[in-house]
């Protein structure tokens, strides 16, 4: 399964240089590569100061081809963000490619 291998280059990349107020990883390795759990810390001076929004991050088959599916699974009041977690972003839809990184997709949540 050459996406599992992608995702270990991504796993790694996050481990050498992690993203500010954020992190995802797997959810258990010894099982499966395209589970993962993160969260983002909300950064000082906003609204979102001192919250630590978890999220899902599920990757199909066809990664890189095709977009992670990522939700919030604590509430985020944000326009962006539906009630039940997901997040309108062009990257995950329209505009995704598969030169993006995990690490580049956390910081533009």
């Amino acid at each position: 399964m050459a996406y599992t291998q992608r995702l270990v280059i991504h796993f790694r990349e996050i481990q050498k240089n992690p993203p500010p107020l954020c992190y995802a990883g797997p959810k258990d390795p010894s099982k499966s590569m395209a589970d993962w759990i993160g969260y983002i810390e909300g950064p000082e001076n906003t609204p979102y100061a001192g919250g630590k929004f978890h999220l899902t991050i599920h990757f199909s088959a066809e990664f890189p081809f095709k977009p992670p599916e990522i939700r919030f699974i604590t509430p985020v009041f944000h326009p962006n963000i539906s009630d039940n977690g997901e997040i309108c972003l062009d990257i995950l839809h329209s505009q995704w490619s598969p030169a993006l990184t995990i690490r580049g997709l956390l910081i533009s949540l």
